[in-house]
Order: structure tokens, then C-alpha cells, then sequence
């Protein structure tokens, strides 16, 4: 016996994808104006902004080590202390020649005055008041290089202890007490290295220089974000500092320099991070859903809803950059009309539809769980319960 055809779509009455008579059920959203920000997204490495090897300043035994590796540290802190009794012992010297130098010194002025008043009462001569001024500048002179070489060696005493010269993470201990360490030691002592703000090095297609570098020169940050390998966390937000001064001929980039805040400690030097930067912002845009644009030979287009009569008509676009689930739109939409979401492989210019909310049966379907009547939990024909 013949069977006839089953109507377009395959199910009957009630196509595959919800049409019912001819009719495609699909979902709908408005075109909306607003501000659109354009992100470019890079390649990028977690760069400290500071990082110091500290040395010590003068030579000798290392006394104390203050500090645990990985410790943070505050700038100013002790780190270690290095053996003072030599630098103790050559700013005590120091201090007995400035006090030598000081007793001559008062000794010469006072025979200076005796001899004036002598010359006053011609009786000595003037030969001899004059060598006297002379010695009295000599130990003045004296008492300058006195007073320098204590200072020389106060400083070389406070360097026995030696202090953090910037807050940040301090590294591996590269020598222990007991050993003598040196001015000129290649390794130091350890490294220390700035951890917030902490720096991000990413670069950028030259195509793309002009943009960056036209928000550069405005009043208002550029704005960074530090995004992880997958996209799916901001591990930092913060700004860019400048850029590189030449392109690299060999790969065609620039190289960016942004600061990032990094109180949680989520960015760690050398970490590989996708950097987003935000190059424009366009106000008042029109931006539809990116699930609404569709690709074809003559480029992109979307199906525009007409609700009067509950069809849609195919529209060319063009279109701007995407961001998430947006796009711009140069041409093709206005703000307030509504594009198809979902079910545009079933249209064509000019088709009816009937638009549904996501998540809903669509018309024709049996909603999930219901039965028709005397069909029980056993299947067709078992009895209720």
C-alpha cells in the first residue's frame, strides 16, 4: 500500500526542528546601541618591574642570615648581618686621630691669641704670628679629612648590615653564614625580585600600532587584563606603560609594556598569560549577537524579523570586530530591529516563523513527561497506577 510523503522536515505535521505547517520555529534578539569596546587579544609574559641581585658592599665573614627563602620583604628590611669588628675597630682609629687633631687644633689657636697680643705690644715680630696662623689652618685642614674618614668609616659599618633595597619575593640563598663573602661576588647574596605591581611584556601586529599608540597619547589608561591559557580567569587588570621604539622586522610586532596590580599574587614572573588589550572603544554602536551573523559567498548576512507578519528577510552586512558574544555592525542593521538566533538553516528570504523563547517546546512538540491519555509508567497500554 502506498504511504504518502511525510510533509517538509520529515516528522508530519511537526518537523524535526519545531515547524508546524510550513512554519520555522526560531528564537529572536534585539539589535542594540551601545558602547563597544574592541579588545585584541596576544600572546604574553609575566616581566618584573624590578629586580635587584643583592651584594654586599664590603668584604668579610657573614655573620647572620634574616631572612627565608621566598620570604617577602619590605624595603629597608635586614637580610644579614656580615662580621663589624674590623669596620669597628678602623672607625675607632678614625675617631683618635679626629680627636688628636682637635686638641692641636684648640692648643695652636690659643698661642695664636697669646702671639697676637704680643705683636700688639711689639714684642715679637710679626714673622712669627704669622707661621702660628698658618699651623692653625693647617690642623683646620686636618680636621676636615679627620671628620671625613670617621664618616668613611661609619658608612663602611653600616654596610655590615646589609638591608633590602625593594619590597618583593627574595629567592634562594646563594651563601650561607660562616663563608667570606665579597663586593665583587658575581651571584650576591640573593635576588630579589618586585612582585606587585608586576609588569607584562606582549606584543602586538604593526597593523595594530597606530591604534595603541593613538590611546597612549590620550588622557585616559589603556587598559589591560592578564587572562590564564584557557580563558577562563582574569588573573590581573591594570595598564599599559608604553611600548617598544622599533618594530620587529623578523615577526612584524611591537612590544607592549603594561603594569598589573598583583596584591593576590595570581601573576608570576615569566608566567605565559593571554594578554587582552583594549585598543577603541566606539560609543553609541550597533551591536547585534554574533550567533545572528551568518557567512556566505556574498559575505556576511543575517535574517531580519519582520513582525508585522511574522516573516524575516535576508540582509547583507558589514560587519566589525567580535568581542564574546557581540558584534559590530558597520552596515546592514538598525538599533531595535530583531535578528534570528536559532533555526536560521531552516529559512529563506521571506519565510514565516514563529519565534520562541530558548529553553521552551517548540510548537508541535509534547512537552517532556507527558502521555497521552491511558498510557502509564509501563508504556502503551499499561494500565494506570
Amino acid at each position: 500500500m502506498h504511504r504518502p510523503a511525510p510533509a517538509a522536515g520529515g516528522m508530519g505535521a511537526a518537523g524535526k526542528g519545531g515547524s508546524r505547517g510550513g512554519i520555522a520555529a526560531v528564537t529572536a534578539a534585539e539589535v542594540k546601541q551601545e558602547d563597544f569596546e574592541e579588545w585584541v587579544s596576544l600572546a604574553g609574559t609575566v616581566t618584573p618591574l624590578n629586580v635587584v641581585v643583592v651584594r654586599s658592599r664590603v668584604d668579610g665573614q657573614l655573620d647572620k642570615v634574616r631572612f627565608e627563602e621566598g620570604q617577602m620583604v619590605k624595603a629597608g628590611d635586614l637580610l644579614a648581618e656580615i662580621d663589624p669588628r674590623p669596620f669597628q675597630v678602623t672607625l675607632d682609629q678614625a675617631k683618635g686621630q679626629l680627636a688628636r687633631d682637635e686638641a692641636l687644633l684648640a692648643n695652636a689657636n690659643k698661642d695664636l691669641g697669646r702671639y697676637t697680643e704680643l705683636l700688639k705690644q711689639d714684642s715679637i715680630a710679626k714673622q712669627q704670628v704669622d707661621t702660628q696662623t698658618s699651623l692653625v689652618r693647617q690642623y683646620e685642614s686636618a680636621l676636615i679629612s679627620d671628620r671625613a674618614t670617621v664618616a668613611s668609616a661609619e658608612l663602611q659599618l653600616s654596610y655590615t648590615k646589609v638591608t633590602a633595597p625593594l619590597t618583593g619575593r627574595v629567592g634562594l640563598r646563594q651563601v650561607d653564614a660562616g663563608n667570606m663573602i665579597r663586593s665583587s661576588d658575581v651571584n650576591g647574596l640573593v635576588i630579589i625580585t618586585q612582585m606587585d605591581p608586576i609588569g607584562l611584556i606582549a606584543s602586538i601586529p604593526q597593523e595594530r600600532v597606530a591604534a595603541v599608540r593613538k590611546r597612549l597619547a590620550g588622557s585616559e589608561p589603556v587598559l589591560v587584563e592578564a587572562v590564564d591559557k584557557e580563558m577562563n580567569k582574569v588573573l590581573g587588570r591594570g595598564k599599559l606603560l608604553t611600548t617598544d621604539n622599533q618594530i620587529d622586522v623578523t615577526s612584524g610586532t611591537l612590544k607592549l609594556k603594561a603594569e598589573l596590580p598583583n596584591a593576590d599574587g595570581l601573576l608570576f614572573p615569566n608566567q605565559f598569560v593571554i594578554t587582552r588589550v583594549l585598543v577603541d572603544t566606539k560609543t553609541k554602536a550597533t551591536v547585534a549577537p554574533a550567533t545572528a551573523i551568518q557567512r556566505g559567498a556574498k559575505g556576511a548576512y543575517a535574517y531580519v524579523l519582520i513582525e508585522e507578519d511574522s516573516t524575516v528577510t535576508l540582509r547583507n552586512l558589514v560587519t566589525g570586530p567580535v568581542q564574546g558574544e557581540r558584534v559590530l555592525i558597520t552596515e546592514g542593521l538598525k538599533p531595535g530591529e530583531k535578528v534570528i538566533t536559532q533555526g536560521v538553516d531552516r529559512l529563506r528570504d521571506g519565510a514565516k516563523v514563529e519565534v520562541i523563547t530558548p529553553g521552551k517546546t517548540a510548537p508541535g512538540d509534547r512537552p517532556k513527561g507527558d502521555r497521552p491519555k491511558g498510557e502509564g509508567k509501563g508504556g502503551k497500554g499499561a494500565p494506570l497506577s
